[in-house]
């Protein structure tokens, strides 16, 4: 099901859709950390990702939804420099000529990928201060000190501080994956589908923990699949839908909407 034809329907002069002048005003408060412009990612010659535009403010999280296939995961790893993009992007209103990995790591951001990507026979401590290494690297010999606000944020980790990675329960694993992207010091924190697999239950809690990051100065891009869940945590939203953004506005706005509702939200209501 697609929500493209009633937006057509909808279309404000500007050429966004009527929700979003609506929502937001038609402008985002705040400094922008990360901005797409015309971003487009093809695998060969298909184009799974086209002129999409994107910001992230400071001290927001903003979500990404979207049906399988519509290119979310592909927007997050080509946003991080997993994958070969075109079109602009910028972090503090510099524009990042070549993304890479490493150029996004040293401008702080993070990626927690979609199945944590965990050394399973590494203990929670160690997975904790690989995830500091760059940060060591630079001459910030703090990994233990930081490691300590990461239990903070996630006191069952310190539980489990000497135990295998691959004993963890999901949750667990989820936490240890988003600690371990917290140890690098990021500003800008990418989450690939947190809640897969999860419990409902913990689907929450992972998400409550979220969605307190931005005391931590720390900003969030979020891809979900579960858009309620994602939308009662975020601030903005983008519907991604066939490689484009269909939609974007105020997430407390689109978690009431009829189109949202009736396209995502039909699953689950009651949760």
């Amino acid at each position: 099901m697609s929500i493209a034809g009633p937006l057509q329907d909808a279309k404000a002069p500007s050429g966004r859709s009527a929700l979003h002048e609506a929502t937001s005003g038609g402008t985002h408060s705040g400094h922008p950390l990360l901005q797409l412009d015309e971003f487009c990612v093809a695998y060969r010659t298909v184009e799974a990702v086209h002129s999409v535009h994107l910001q992230v403010n400071e001290g927001e999280i903003v979500t990404v939804i979207g049906p399988n296939g519509a290119g979310k995961t592909t927007l997050l790893c080509a946003a991080m420099g997993l994958l070969p993009s075109t079109g602009r992007l910028s972090l503090d209103g510099e524009r990042i000529a070549r993304p890479g990995v490493e150029a996004m790591v040293a401008r702080g951001v993070a990626l927690v990928p979609e199945r944590r990507e965990l050394f399973g026979e590494m203990s929670v401590e160690d997975n904790l201060l690989l995830g500091g290494f760059y940060q060591w690297r630079k001459g910030k010999r703090d990994q233990r000190a930081r490691m300590d606000e990461v239990f903070e944020i996630f006191p069952r980790l310190k539980e489990r501080r000497p135990q295998m990675a691959s004993t963890l329960s999901g949750g667990e694993r989820q936490m240890l994956a988003i600690g371990r992207a917290l140890m690098a010091r990021p500003r800008l924190l990418m989450l690939d589908e947190p809640s897969l697999g999860l419990a409902p239950l913990v689907v929450r809690e992972v998400l409550r923990v979220v969605s307190q990051l931005r005391r931590h100065g720390v900003s969030v891009l979020l891809v979900e699949q579960n858009a309620r869940a994602a939308l009662q945590v975020a601030d903005r939203a983008y519907v991604l839908e066939m490689g484009a953004v269909a939609l974007e506005g105020q997430a407390r706005d689109l978690l009431h909407d009829r189109r949202i509702i009736d396209t995502y939200l039909g699953i689950g209501k009651k949760e």
